[in-house]
């Protein structure tokens, strides 16, 4: 049976109404009552647009189109549900979420479920009453339901905001100080190995580059004076005399 009730998204704002991969539809009320028993189940039938003129109702409920099947055949069913839940006396929730399973092919099963929608669509759905032998009634499909996509790069603003312009210019200045302290540290290394008249002493710094050789003490065999010196050997050289006042 072609009952004549259309799906549709609720008119009224509700949060997630459609995002990215889900939307939301009004549940169906009083409209199976005539053509369901108690032991028959009502599944949405989700397709694309294109597809959902080409889609054929399966035969029987073992050959229901599974949730892996969109890819390819860009339709499948899902949210089987007990047509006592749509029934006039039913106290069930006015609205069924479609997409909303995100655990849907974790476990790589094809069983029908309820998962997140890979594209923004559009997608038609209807309502289908199935029996243990069959289809037994149908709604009518929907209109297109367009989901939503991320905001263009253009309406990105380019220009930096006023917080992020004052955290550029606080980096420059801080880079400029770390240049000045780096300048100051290079001369007092320059002259740590001498003492004027009226000076306090200054000190060399203690780091030595890991890749230096330490030199040897003497009499520990290295011939120092040979040329070139082997590894680990140093040359002595004589102390630089400080430079004239």
């Amino acid at each position: 049976a072609l009952l004549p009730y259309v799906p549709h998204v609720p008119p009224a704002a509700l949060p997630g109404k459609i995002t990215a991969t889900t939307f939301t539809l009004e549940r169906p009320h009083c409209i199976f009552d005539r053509h369901a028993n108690a032991s028959d189940t009502v599944w949405l039938v989700v397709a694309l647009a294109n597809a959902s003129a080409a889609f054929q109702n399966p035969p029987c409920q073992a050959a229901v189109p599974p949730y892996e099947r969109l890819p390819s055949a860009h339709s499948y069913m899902t949210l089987e549900t007990a047509a006592a839940a749509f029934a006039c006396s039913a106290l069930s929730p006015a609205v069924l979420r479609v997409g909303d399973d995100t655990a849907c092919g974790a476990q790589g099963g094809r069983d029908p479920c309820n998962g997140p929608l890979p594209s923004p669509g559009p997608y038609r759905v209807k309502f289908l009453v199935m029996s243990c032998h069959g289809p037994k009634a149908e709604t009518r499909w929907s209109d297109p339901i367009l989901l939503r996509t991320a905001g263009s790069p253009s309406t990105i603003d380019p220009s930096p905001t006023r917080r992020g312009s004052d955290t550029v210019v606080v980096a420059s200045l801080l880079a400029s100080l770390a240049a000045a302290l780096a300048v100051v540290a290079l001369g007092a290394v320059g002259y740590g190995g001498c003492v004027g008249r009226g000076m306090h002493p200054s000190y060399r710094t203690h780091h030595i580059p890991p890749a230096l050789p330490q030199p040897l003490p003497p009499g520990s065999g290295c011939r120092c004076g040979c040329s070139p010196p082997p590894p680990g050997c140093f040359a002595p050289h004589p102390p630089r005399p400080c430079p004239a006042k």
